[in-house]
């Protein structure tokens, strides 16, 4: 006589250990996230011990953010993010490049693995603090260069706006490299080594190697590195905020989005914060979906370019 034996469904338990995530999100991330959006439709601030609000105004605060400075604070931004993470990615391309290349046979990977990723692990507002001590007028790196001769004056490096721009490029630079290098390495090894065969008895150099194999193979992870950076650019705020004291020195080159979002909750204009928030949402939705439609590539073997390409020969 058989005995019939009775399947068990373990597909409940799968959706017992998501819930703790799903239930943290609504109550700490879903539901701020509704309050900012209704929070921007209305005028709720505080002026001295007097709280005015909220009134609904509808799109005002959007309109007047739009004839304030968010828009130059919004180029400040954007600049910084660019001076950081050009050579950013650049030099984690490289990095990666070598340290998997097995032609070059470079001893102690995982030594120069950690050492790149250290900087990673400091907080940024430590770096801050170590970057301010060092480049101001007294600071070590203006005392270094007078003994050696290179200098008669101290240099104001945060008293400018190229020099102030610079230290918050290299710092996030610094931080984030190595990082991207981690990211970049693993997505290099797990390119199939047939390929890079393949094209050294086609007689293929290195640079030919890592344009027409590497970028192409790597492509989902590079608009993952720069879709993440883009998004870590547009919320900058610790590095500038400690290294110019909150004031985007020189004459606000340096104020970044979220620096102008905190001073608009410092000062408890629950409104206009709303707005911007949304502002930076949206952008930064935009922003991620361009990158994402130009590093996607929905036809990697070339089958869907080479049907079209048929069909059109058969109509023509």
């Amino acid at each position: 006589m058989e005995t019939k034996h009775k399947k068990i469904d373990y597909s409940k338990w799968g959706y017992l250990f998501i819930l703790p995530f799903f239930v943290s999100f609504f109550i700490f991330s879903f539901i701020p996230l509704l309050d900012t959006i209704r929070y921007s439709f209305y005028e709720y601030y505080r002026s001295g011990i007097k709280e005015v609000g909220p009134n609904f105004v509808g799109l005002e605060n959007y309109i007047s953010l739009l004839g304030s400075d968010m828009l130059k604070y919004a180029g400040n931004t954007m600049i910084l993010w660019i001076i950081g993470f050009i050579p950013q990615i650049v030099i984690a391309l490289l990095l990666a490049e070598w340290f998997v290349d097995a032609r070059l046979k470079i001893h102690g990977t995982q030594f120069f693995k950690v050492v790149i990723y250290l900087p990673n692990l400091i907080m940024a507002s430590a770096f801050a603090m170590l970057f301010f001590t060092m480049f101001s007028t007294n600071g070590p790196i203006n005392s270094i260069l007078s003994s050696l001769g290179w200098i008669s004056h101290p240099i104001d490096f945060l008293g400018s706006v190229a020099g102030t721009r610079s230290l918050v490029g290299l710092m996030n630079f610094l931080m984030w490299f190595g990082n991207s290098t981690i990211m970049l390495m693993a997505a290099i090894m797990g390119i199939s080594p047939d390929i890079f065969e393949a094209a050294d008895l086609d007689g293929c150099n290195s640079v030919q190697r890592f344009f027409y194999i590497t970028l192409p193979q790597i492509r989902p992870i590079l608009a993952y590195t720069l879709i993440t950076s883009i998004i870590g650019g547009l919320q900058m705020f610790d590095v500038p905020q400690i290294l110019t004291n909150g004031q985007g020195t020189p004459d606000r080159t340096s104020m970044t989005l979220i620096m102008f979002l905190n001073s608009h909750l410092k000062s408890k204009n629950y409104g206009m914060s709303g707005a911007l928030s949304v502002y930076l949402f949206v952008v930064s939705g935009i922003l991620c979906f361009v990158v994402y439609r130009m590093t996607n590539n929905d036809d990697p073997d070339g089958s869907k370019a080479a049907a079209k390409k048929a069909k059109k020969q058969r109509r023509g």
